[in-house]
């Protein structure tokens, strides 16, 4: 089940909110949770709901041991064990069985497991639970129902944000449900759904036609351009959008996540472009890895080591593929380089030129992250800056994808991808017309919700691309 789908939202929220809202007993309520948000992760793996409760069950007992004296350490490593070890089974003993088979020559069958979703983000935020306990023995959870709604909580289940305990841990005993709320959320909601129905779909049916429908070597400049740059805008208004409606769910239900995006390609540099993209995910291996492996108190040597480190590790969490090692490594890279000012960032010579290279680093490495394999990616790049006119019927079919909604979409991705809209809203919030700026907010909600409806039934491309990882 996703956000945008008609099951979640003609059945499976309103149900779960009318029911939220007519009982008013707290205890009651976060039963109706954790029960709605198995029932929201058993829609689409029955099975995995198991995999999934045995983790937060085995976490739970880990944090419950991190919090004493005797066995904390070794409770702290079980559960580095159980998490790391349930995503190497589910996520990568294909990729080490074909790297052995390749490197020893043998025929080692490789099995076909089907990876549980969302397995990437609730394994890490049992772990940073254990992690947390272990470093504060103030926010050990005795209550293992609260443990089970803070990590299956449904709407950061499945693509995060990766949720701190103790940024909702005050939430899950005690919370507010009010008028002021729901709208706030429903607001928030929608706005990510239509970020994902009429912008990342318009975009990614673009670039999964220049990815998956053609050889790289028939495609020509532009077309590998637009492809890469849609495929760019693809991946953010999906991930940010989805970010959006589980910022908004929680807001609904009493919970305040965190921002996950903050305008990332606005970025100066890959540096800068970290802190804004992704926050989640660069915040969780900053605190329980980098830090940890010494961060930057050890030298530059070591410093250097720790963030390619970081990167690599980046990269291999999206996917067990050469394409997202290379992508880690390559944001790495251009860290690195910037650290050293090898990448003069910090000149005032280059800040005009700084979101130029940004975007460019940027867009040319979700090109080797959205394709299938790095010879079709870096052909990809290659088809980019030489001139290849490729083959006129395969470019034709690409340009005929961008018709005029198309185009239209596209310019309000570029617009939401600047704050512009965040600065008219201010400017109205510090004027006289707040209360005629939050009615224009309300109804263009409701426009945006009816548009995102009827994209919704005319399209069968729907998917979230984090889903995947």
């Amino acid at each position: 089940m996703t956000f945008s789908s008609v099951v979640f939202l003609f059945m499976f929220f309103p149900v779960t909110f009318i029911l939220y809202a007519l009982i008013p007993n707290k205890t009651a309520r976060n039963i109706i949770l954790v029960v709605a948000s198995l029932v929201f992760y058993a829609f689409g793996e029955p099975v995995a709901v198991m995999i999934m409760l045995i983790s937060i069950v085995l976490n739970y007992f880990c944090g419950r041991l991190a919090a004493g004296e005797k066995h904390a350490k070794l409770a702290v490593l079980f559960a580095v064990f159980v998490n790391i070890g349930l995503l190497i089974a589910y996520k990568y003993t294909g990729f080490f069985l074909n790297i052995f088979n390749d490197i020893t020559g043998l025929s080692v069958p490789v099995p076909n497991i089907r990876m549980p979703i969302g397995i990437s983000f609730f394994t890490f935020q049992g772990l940073s639970y254990v992690i947390d306990v272990y470093r504060d023995k103030k926010l050990v959870q005795k209550n293992l129902f609260y443990v089970l709604l803070y990590i299956a909580f449904f709407p950061q289940l499945i693509a995060g944000p990766i949720v701190r305990y103790e940024d909702i841990a005050k939430q899950i005993e005690e919370r507010e449900f009010n008028i002021d709320r729901i709208s706030r959320g429903m607001c928030r909601f929608i706005f990510g759904l239509s970020k994902k129905v009429l912008i990342a779909n318009q975009m990614g049916f673009v670039a999964d036609t220049m990815f998956d429908k053609f050889a790289p070597g028939d495609i020509g400049m532009g077309a590998s351009w637009i492809g890469a740059i849609c495929y760019t805008l693809q991946i953010f208004f999906d991930f940010s959008g989805y970010s959006d409606m589980a910022i908004g769910l929680g807001c609904i239900f009493g919970f305040d996540f965190k921002e996950n995006f903050n305008y990332p390609f606005i970025a100066g540099s890959i540096q800068e472009f970290w802190r804004r993209w992704h926050i989640s995910l660069s915040t969780w291996f900053k605190e329980y890895v980098y830090i940890p492996l010494g961060g930057n108190r050890k030298g530059n040597a070591r410093t250097t080591l720790n963030k390619l480190l970081v990167f690599f590790l980046t990269g291999f969490w999206h996917g067990a593929n050469f394409t997202f090692i290379v992508w880690g490594m390559l944001h790495g890279l251009c860290q690195m380089l910037e650290t050293y000012q090898i990448i003069p960032t910090k000149k005032k010579w280059f800040k005009p030129i700084g979101h130029v290279y940004t975007m460019l680093v940027v867009v040319l490495a979700f090109v080797l992250f959205r394709a299938n394999t790095l010879a079709q990616g870096f052909t990809i790049i290659a088809n980019m800056f030489n001139g290849n006119a490729g083959v006129g019927a395969v470019n034709a079919q690409i340009y005929a994808c961008m018709t005029g909604f198309f185009l239209l979409c596209f310019v309000f991705a570029v617009l939401l991808s600047t704050p512009v809209f965040k600065l008219i809203r201010s400017k109205a919030e510090q004027g006289k017309h707040v209360a005629l700026y939050n009615y224009g907010a309300y109804i263009g909600s409701l426009l945006l919700f009816g548009l995102s409806i009827l994209a919704l039934l005319s399209s069968k491309y729907n998917p979230f691309i984090y889903f995947r990882f």
